[in-house]
């Protein structure tokens, strides 16, 4: 069932939602060359519970992490570890913060050091994906809406766009209904109502678009092992056009 928030609900979840940007923006300057995953994932909590929150991810479904972290081939559920990022890695950073009793979930992917000219490519088309596809998140389009432009993005610059994962409702849970896929038809799926708050999410491959397990049995990776990258914001649909919750 989809759920409605009040404007009171939505500030609380903007409020969650400002932690959670602060954080990813500090992991983004710490994801050097040289630190750890597990030193990634350790920070993100400290940062999290600084400022009054608590990791959203970490006990849900049994994930024992704060931090999703995921390197190269692997989409989105990586597990923190003691790989050390190197030079011409990129990785997604993948967090999620409960406060006040709602939830909020964003994600980046981030070059390591100087990556090649594709990885960059890439991560580029991945953000503009996302962006774009926030661009239709308002009342009176539909979900078909924001799949399909996410979709033609994707296949317009050669990438692959993951299927079988996608992005979600969101509130008191981590997920909620409705589902959002990254690709679909235009007016297709549930239509966009005042109140709904949704996690878009584009997970684009540089090949097949097909997935496996990753080797931390947890984890998605690209079933031909090739480079993957993931954004994502949380979003309210508003009279006045698609709020972004997770920015500072």
């Amino acid at each position: 069932m989809i759920t409605i928030k009040t404007p009171e609900e939505i500030q609380i979840i903007a409020e969650g939602g400002k932690i959670l940007a602060k954080t990813v923006k500090e992991l983004e300057k710490l994801a050097k060359p040289g630190i750890t995953t597990l030193e990634l994932d350790r920070a993100a909590e400290a940062l999290i519970s600084s400022m009054g929150a608590k990791p959203a991810f970490k006990g849900y479904e049994g994930f024992p992490f704060s931090l999703c972290a995921s390197v190269n081939n692997v989409i989105v559920h990586g597990y923190p570890s003691k790989y050390v990022l190197k030079e011409g890695d990129i990785i997604g950073l993948d967090l999620g913060v409960a406060y006040k009793g709602y939830c909020t979930d964003m994600s980046v992917t981030v070059p390591i050091g100087s990556v090649s000219f594709e990885a960059k490519r890439l991560i580029n088309v991945t953000k503009k994906s996302l962006r774009l596809g926030i661009k239709k998140a308002k009342i009176g389009n539909t979900i078909g809406d924001i799949g399909n432009t996410i979709e033609r993005c994707a296949k317009d610059q050669g990438f692959g766009i993951v299927k079988d994962l996608t992005g979600h409702g969101i509130g008191k849970e981590v997920h909620e209904d409705p589902l959002i896929p990254n690709y679909g038809k235009r007016g297709g799926g549930a239509e966009l109502k005042e109140g709904m708050v949704i996690c878009i999410e584009p997970m684009l491959t540089m090949g097949d678009w097909r997935i496996k397990k990753a080797e931390d049995g947890y984890g998605f990776a690209t079933k031909d092992d090739s480079l993957s990258a993931h954004f994502e914001h949380t979003i309210a649909i508003t009279k006045k056009g698609p709020r972004i919750l997770t920015e500072i």
